[in-house]
């Protein structure tokens, strides 16, 4: 069994990988000030929720772009999962080249996206990831990591109206609005960050396509991907799981180093 963990600054998920199936995952709140127990407790809750338990010989493969909760998330490996993980980060094999200035200031989970989404195309691919941030990741048709931008989330918009602005109140975007001419003000509210980012999203594809002189595929994911994505003209598909898949992608490429690795006398 493979456990894959993407540690993102607002939610971390977790997926099982049985060979090449998935066979669970989940979405949870990311804490930053967890500790190695709370963090097993909820992680053996989630498997007994599903009827799951891990193999003796279960890997982990972490991507994280939260560095306080790094020796947390090894002690739990180490005393909950008895295995040392694989960090997805400098000297890990991805097999894509990644054309940055400083390809250490690259997120983990933005190479993750980039590695899953080229291998679904095999063709320049944009990457659209609501998160925290909203992401734009750019692969060429030669599968190279180009680069990307990087907007305000969704959710850090909404709370910036809540905060800034005193007789606002906050909301949570849960779907799409009814008219674009609303008439309360968390329609209004709604109305203007959802198709407000649509236009944003649109607006940097094209001209990210026109700098590229491609015609890329473009994919989002995120937990917010599937309300803005059907709003937009730029977004060919959604998918959920891109970033587990990235995570099980990477895992395999590095299986053989990491076994060769293990086995070598000491």
């Amino acid at each position: 069994m493979l456990v894959v963990m993407d540690v993102g600054n607002t939610n971390t998920v977790v997926g099982i990988y049985q060979r090449d199936k998935l066979l669970s995952h989940w979405r949870i709140r990311t804490e930053k000030e967890v500790t190695i127990d709370e963090l097993g407790i909820l992680f053996n809750n989630l498997l007994k929720a599903q009827d799951l338990i891990l193999e003796p010989d279960t890997e982990l493969i972490i991507s994280c772009v939260v560095p306080p909760m790094i020796n947390t998330l090894e002690g739990f490996a180490q005393r909950y999962l008895k295995v040392k993980p694989l960090w997805v980060g400098p000297g890990i094999k991805t097999g894509m080249p990644i054309h940055y200035d400083n390809p250490r200031e690259v997120g983990a989970d933005r190479i993750v996206n980039a590695v899953a989404a080229y291998d679904q195309v095999h063709w320049s691919v944009i990457v659209v990831d609501f998160g925290t941030a909203t992401t734009f990741d750019v692969i060429s048709r030669q599968g190279e990591y180009l680069g990307g931008c990087i907007a305000p989330g969704i959710m850090i918009s909404c709370e910036a109206l809540f905060i800034k602005a005193s007789k606002l109140p906050r909301v949570e975007i849960f779907a799409k609005p009814k008219n674009i001419i609303a008439k309360d003000t968390i329609s209004s509210m709604n109305a203007g960050i959802i198709y407000g980012y649509a236009g944003l999203v649109d607006g940097i594809v094209n001209r990210i396509k026109a700098a590229l002189g491609d015609k890329p595929k473009v994919i989002a994911t995120g937990g917010l991907a599937g309300i803005i994505a059907t709003e937009t003209q730029t977004i060919d598909w959604v998918d959920d799981y891109l970033t587990l898949k990235g995570l099980k992608i990477i895992y395999d490429r590095n299986r053989p180093r990491r076994e060769e690795r293990e086995k070598a006398p000491r």
